[in-house]
């Protein structure tokens, strides 16, 4: 973030004015220059300036600083002082700059309108001024704009056109972003080979510490971000630990927490949840004032990893925070609908979410998993059947391990739904082998319960029942606690009376022992609302309506363990 800043020269009495109140600001510039935002700060604020343009450079100094402080609205107080000065004195560019960082400034705020408003201006002030990195910086947010709204071509020519600018005018930083916004339009035109060469070619620069620090941060987070889309699960992994070593340098920027929330992802694809969970919350908490889109996403991964855990509850608080903040959440809150029992409220989030990816294949990728799963669960087997179709086909074209490994898995699990067992097993066991590659311990083990489901239905028991105690003790594990007492359920207990399942018998025997049902909600890590549920299910089905009389049934159903 920045620019060169000019000084004043001359030798009349208002030039050599000038002059010096251009020269009072070079400590501040020096700070900027070497990265000591608080330090550019505070000798910026110090100085006292009356010249039209050292007052606005000393605007846009500050500005710079507080952004990187973290302190994004005194930071847009500053930047449209900053513009409204260099456009009242006719810099043009410079003007035309601030407008293009207050089109990002609200943009992190969550202001759209606002931030559109900006571009415009942007756009009026550097239309006439096409040669030079101003403009090329107005044409990168062009082409990510173009990109947003899946305008693939319109976006790579806007990208292509930054890119030639760059290298025309020696900009690297102009150069890089460029690299890394056309490496990711030509990732989704679906060439992931070329836009990860492009995206590599940014980051030799990053590497080689040739980028300001914000261009170096928007590169690192860019090839982050392609590689988790791709499911390169490991590569984004090992970028992931290297850039919070750069982050952590950056203490009081976005950057830390956005950080954050990639490496909260790589945890929870290493199986480490609980670790996860202490990553994005902290993420929410550095992100929350200062980037409200991330900081949505940090909730959202709070709420998945939460789910995950078994924390019901707790993952319902981050999602509506989640959707308090950008609006939407997608695939973490259906799959908690369905973990609810609630599965049309399931089917209509995840079918929500898929309709609104219109264009994006890998982002409906992510999607189709568990738009399979619910449809199963809501016996739906058509929509099933078209969700994996194209998931295996975005597999194939993006020669994807993880999206294979996804593919073979949904198609298992409709295999096993359709009861074409056999061919299940042959479907898991490859999904098993792509996942146990990419080393993501809670895939596994969902696999191994799948697996577990479709060696049962096939006849063999012993098989069955090892691959539903390793995917138990990978559960157990990891801290994947609703998922680990789901498979011990499935071990193979005998048939239970009057269609209860067996987490129905399992609220009964605590209603036997005289468990409250806030009680009952903490030993199976379950919502209060859920065990309600469970206990009104339970009571329509033995045809009771009090606990006293729930126990009896108990007992004499022999469902309460008896100990010699």
């Amino acid at each position: 973030m920045g620019w060169s800043y000019a000084r004043g020269c001359g030798g009349t009495l208002t030039t050599k004015v000038r002059s010096m109140e251009s020269d009072s600001l070079t400590a501040a510039r020096a700070a900027w220059a070497s990265a000591d935002w608080q330090a550019a700060h505070d000798a910026a604020l110090a100085v006292t300036v009356t010249d039209p343009t050292a007052v606005a450079e000393r605007s846009d100094l500050l500005a710079d600083a507080l952004w990187w402080l973290g302190r994004l609205d005194e930071c847009i107080g500053q930047r449209e002082a900053a513009y409204q000065a260099f456009d009242k004195i006719g810099e043009h560019r410079r003007a035309g700059q601030c407008a293009v960082w207050l089109y990002e400034h609200h943009g992190m705020r969550g202001h759209p309108a606002i931030a559109g408003g900006w571009l415009q201006r942007a756009r009026r002030a550097l239309d006439d001024d096409s040669d030079s990195t101003e403009h090329g910086a107005l044409i990168l947010r062009e082409a990510e704009m173009a990109h947003g709204h899946g305008q693939l071509d319109d976006a790579a020519v806007l990208a292509r056109r930054a890119l030639e600018l760059g290298r025309r005018l020696g900009s690297i930083d102009l150069e890089a972003e460029a690299l890394q916004t056309l490496g990711r339009v030509v990732i989704d035109q679906g060439n992931p080979d070329d836009g990860l060469a492009y995206l590599d070619e940014a980051m030799l620069f990053a590497i080689e510490g040739r980028l300001s620090s914000y261009a170096t941060g928007k590169v690192y987070c860019s090839l982050i971000s392609a590689c988790e889309a791709l499911g390169d699960l490991r590569r984004a992994a090992e970028w992931t630990d290297a850039t919070a070593r750069w982050a952590s340098r950056h203490t009081f920027a976005i950057f830390p927490g956005i950080c954050r929330v990639h490496r909260a992802s790589a945890l929870v694809w290493r199986g480490a949840l609980a670790d996860a969970e202490r990553e994005a919350i902290q993420a929410c908490a550095e992100l929350i004032d200062i980037h409200v889109p991330n900081a949505g996403a940090a909730f959202a991964e709070v709420g998945d990893i939460r789910r995950r855990l078994g924390d019901l509850d707790g993952a319902e608080e981050a999602f509506a925070r989640a959707e308090q903040l950008v609006g939407t959440t997608c695939a973490g809150i259906a799959l908690l609908r369905l973990a609810q029992g609630r599965v049309d409220a399931a089917t209509a989030v995840i079918s929500r979410c898929v309709n609104e990816q219109t264009w994006n294949r890998l982002a409906r990728a992510r999607l189709l998993p568990p738009q399979t799963q619910i449809a199963i669960a809501a016996g739906d087997l058509q929509a099933a059947e078209a969700s994996v179709t194209e998931l295996e086909a975005i597999a194939a074209d993006f020669d994807s391990a993880a999206l294979q490994a996804a593919a073979l898995a949904a198609r298992g699990r409709l295999q096993l739904a359709t009861h074409a067992h056999s061919a299940a097993c042959v479907s898991l066991r490859g999904a098993l082998d792509r996942w146990h590659e990419l080393d993501v311990p809670y895939e596994i083990a969902t696999t191994r319960t799948l697996l577990g489901l479709a060696l049962r239905e096939s006849g063999d028991e012993e098989a069955a029942a090892a691959s539903f105690a390793a995917a138990e003790t990978l559960f157990d594990h990891i801290g994947a606690r609703l998922d680990a007492r789901q498979t011990r359920d499935l071990t193979g207990q005998p048939s239970l009376p009057a269609g209860l399942t067996q987490r129905e018998a399992e609220v009964l025997r605590l209603i036997a022992a005289g468990h409250t049902n806030k009680q009952i909600a903490a030993d199976l890590f379950l919502s209060e609302k859920t065990v309600s549920r469970h206990l009104s299910n339970i009571f329509t089905k033995i045809n009771v309506t009090s606990r006293s009389a729930a126990t009896a049934y108990a007992f004499e159903n022999h469902l309460i363990p008896t100990h010699g």
